[in-house]
């Protein structure tokens, strides 16, 4: 018989309340995110500021970033509280911490004269979008491989882990979307069409829908 010791096959989202309520935050931060980037843009189109770099700068961030700072915050305040580390603080310090990459790559492309409302400008939402959930998922793998011990154990833990398999599943849809949006003639020569862009790329939503859902559907299953 295999000896089980040293499996760390635990299961993988736990029904705790303190990570219920995790996850749930990050949702809110979400929405709150989506509200902000869309008024933003209607300002600024109000203003004539359609095409204005700076104005899609903000509103881009907003729209598919700013949960990353509300969720920096619930990362620090864990951490400040001296709470047990979670797969959901991890997540929120990897989005916070990824959040940066796209404003460098939207400056150097419009320096080099790319024409960023083009298809060959469609990556440029998805890094805004994506960036900071790519960082989430490193920071997810990293947490498991600290609780774990291994890095093979860590991997086959992230690959049942429905956080995990989520935030990669949108990483990889999103990129899709996008080209095929401009392939169809999207372009966001306005500041609310680039909000619904970046709002409709922004699915970081969903992992934390995931892990919140599972974690309900535990509790109701342990409650039994």
């Amino acid at each position: 018989m295999a000896d089980k010791s040293n499996d760390h096959s635990l299961p993988e989202v736990q029904p705790t309340e303190e990570s219920e309520s995790g996850f749930a935050e990050l949702l809110r931060y979400t929405l709150l995110g989506y509200l902000g980037g869309l008024a933003v843009g209607v300002l600024l189109d109000t203003l004539g500021f359609h095409k204005a770099a700076l104005g899609q700068w903000l509103v881009r961030t907003l729209g598919g970033e700013a949960e990353s700072l509300f969720e920096g915050l619930f990362a620090l305040r864990q951490r400040i509280l001296r709470k047990t580390a979670s797969i959901a603080e991890s997540y929120a310090w990897g989005k916070f911490l990824g959040m940066i990459a796209p404003w460098g790559i939207d400056a150097l492309s419009r320096f080099l004269g790319l024409d960023v409302y083009s298809v060959e400008g469609f990556y440029i939402p998805y890094f805004y979008a994506m960036s900071d959930q790519i960082g989430a998922n490193i920071a997810g793998i990293i947490h498991l491989r600290k609780e774990t011990g291994d890095w093979i154990t860590a991997i086959r833990r992230y690959f049942r882990h429905p956080v995990m398999l989520a935030s990669l599943g949108v990483i990889l849809v999103v990129p899709i979307g996008l080209l095929v949006a401009r392939l169809m003639g999207f372009s966001p020569t306005t500041q609310v069409a680039t909000a619904i862009e970046i709002i409709a790329s922004n699915l970081c939503w969903v992992p934390p829908a995931v892990g919140w859902l599972t974690e309900k559907r535990h509790a109701m299953e342990s409650g039994k």
